[in-house]
């Protein structure tokens, strides 16, 4: 590794899962102080809180922790998200309210608890974790894609009220990326071999990302590398939002 992130300190929401635990553990690989947030324990890091993106007090909390701790955030990662899905008929409005809440809501919060400091520091960068389905129609997805469309738009607004103090606000929007929770979904579909088979088939590049991938990008524009980058929501998704055109 070549320490693209030395001196900086990362949290990292959803720490436990396949996105937000590999962009953790690039991000410690690349030298920063990681700070992993999750709902579960199993989330690894210099630092782990137990935290619910779906309630004020609970962020409150963690950013008092990492305060007391002596730890200053430089970067910020919101990869926590509720991503389940059903035909927008059979949706309740809790069940949407409860999206908008974790996946966008999740975003203010975090912007509310650790934003001030970065912009008293005048460093910092928020990364939100997206999705292609912000601005593609996909049946049985209404209600995750209009919380991941709010989350584009959220981006685009906070880069632009923060960026007088040198803060960027960044977005990823990953198409289909190889974690338990996508290949559950497709085990409970009435033949999965080939509900997998075909949604590969809307990858040009033959297969789904990786985790991987997406920490990839995201050490990109977390690093000092794109400090002239901001507001910008970026496709990774092995040609998918082409093929679809």
């Amino acid at each position: 590794m070549t320490e693209r992130l030395k001196g900086h300190v990362a949290v990292v929401t959803g720490a436990a899962g396949g996105i937000g635990g590999a962009i953790a553990r690039r991000f410690a690989g690349e030298g920063s102080r990681v700070v992993a947030l999750d709902r579960k324990a199993s989330a690894d890091g210099d630092m782990t809180l137990l935290c619910d993106l779906g309630e004020d007090a609970s962020v409150e909390a963690a950013a008092r922790a990492v305060s007391e701790a002596g730890l200053w955030p430089t970067i910020v990662v919101h990869a926590a998200a509720i991503g389940a899905g059903s035909a927008t008929l059979d949706t309740d409005s809790d069940f949407l309210a409860r999206m908008m809440n974790v996946n966008v809501g999740g975003a203010l919060r975090l912007a509310k608890a650790f934003g001030p400091g970065m912009c008293e520091r005048r460093r910092g960068a928020f990364l939100f974790i997206s999705s292609i389905n912000s601005t593609f129609a996909t049946p049985g997805l209404a209600a995750y894609a209009a919380s991941k469309a709010a989350l584009d738009s959220f981006t685009k607004t906070l880069a632009l009220e923060l960026a007088p103090d040198a803060v960027r606000v960044n977005a990823i929007r990953p198409a289909s990326i190889d974690t338990p929770l996508l290949r559950g979904g497709f085990d409970s579909r009435p033949d999965p071999d080939v509900a997998r088979r075909a949604n590969i088939a809307r990858h040009p590049l033959g297969r789904w990302g990786t985790p991987d991938d997406v920490a990839a990008l995201a050490l990109f524009l977390c690093s000092d590398e794109a400090s002239w980058i901001t507001g910008v929501d970026y496709l990774i998704d092995g040609g998918a939002s082409i093929a679809r055109r």
